[in-house]
């Protein structure tokens, strides 16, 4: 018994480093727990051939989408920690979700190894062409004095634009009238009509709109201004303080990665995300590139968690 007991052990020793010596000798799969076509999958397509340029292995992006992005995500964190499966995610079912949704199947910040936050973007405040509202003076001023009648259309509850409107309603000590839909571009569809006053929409989804004058730019929310629209506030130059937000990008993998196969994994995504051919396109959408630690990723997650947590539970917000 004793014998048997010493040989396991050893094997379990010995496992690790065989496995990161022998990584990769199979195809990787990048989950993305939402549809084709939006940012989320746009970033996973974009570093995939980098990552099979770097790693000598086949990449294949593999949607699982449903259920706000949690489907995906607790696929992957079911997955075998060999280094094959990783989650390519919004900050939804990183962030927000598990607070917003009852009975997720996973803790976020406990089930996974974090790998790097690959790209963010400010979400902007736009209206209509033909808003009477020019300034973002105007649409807090028009909110005091009209409490709960100002329409803010987002792409769905417990979604980055609807979070961001409850966050300013939150600091600017306003309401307004949330409108869900079922997606980004119907959203975006009714802003051009006029059907919804406003929304905190992601820059890359409405800089081709705003450039061509069918909507209106009123502030930013990064820190600072975008170079993209340099004429456009952020808005803490407004006045308006702590609502500073970005979506974001980021990927993770199953918890208990072992070190080395997480390390060259994170070399491999950080010098795709940082190639020219990938970069450059996605600066001129709107993005940054982060490319973090997985260490700083870590860090933040926990501080975006918490912030979430807060403005959810400040605004009696719920899935349903």
């Amino acid at each position: 018994m004793k014998r048997m007991l010493t040989c396991l052990t050893l094997g379990m020793a010995l496992s690790a480093p065989a496995l990161a010596q022998t990584w990769p000798a199979k195809t990787i799969n990048l989950v993305v727990p939402f549809p084709a076509g939006g940012s989320t999958d746009m970033v996973a397509r974009a570093i995939g051939p980098r990552i099979t340029a770097a790693l000598g292995q086949p990449v294949v992006v593999d949607n699982k989408a449903g259920a706000t992005g949690t489907i995906g995500a607790t696929f992957v964190k079911r997955a075998a920690p060999d280094g094959y499966t990783f989650l390519v995610t919004s900050l939804g079912p990183l962030v927000i979700a598990p607070h917003l949704i009852k009975g997720v199947q996973y803790d976020a910040l406990k089930d996974f190894d974090t790998i790097t936050v690959a790209v963010q973007a400010p979400n902007v405040l736009v209206v209509p062409a033909n808003s009477p509202h020019k300034s973002l003076a105007d649409v807090i001023a028009y909110q005091k004095a009209n409490p709960g009648k100002m329409s803010f259309g987002s792409s769905g509850t417990g979604s980055s634009d609807h979070l961001t409107a409850a966050l300013f309603w939150q600091q600017t000590q306003t309401s307004g009238l949330h409108v869900p839909y079922k997606g980004g571009a119907p959203v975006i569809t009714d802003l051009l009509g006029g059907q919804v006053d406003a929304s905190f929409q992601n820059i890359n989804a409405v800089m081709q709109y705003i450039k061509a004058g069918k909507l209106r730019a009123l502030a930013i929310t990064s820190d600072k201004r975008s170079p993209l629209l340099a004429d456009v506030p952020s808005l803490a130059e407004g006045g308006v303080k702590g609502v500073d937000v970005y979506s974001w990008q980021a990927i993770v993998g199953p918890k208990g990665l072992p070190a080395d196969v997480r390390k060259r994994f994170h070399d491999a995504v950080v010098a795709g995300l940082n190639d020219p051919t990938v970069k450059d396109p996605f600066t001129a959408l709107g993005f940054e590139i982060v490319a973090n630690t997985p260490e700083q990723f870590s860090a933040f997650q926990q501080k975006e968690s918490a912030r979430w947590k807060r403005v959810i539970e400040a605004g009696n917000i719920t899935a349903e």
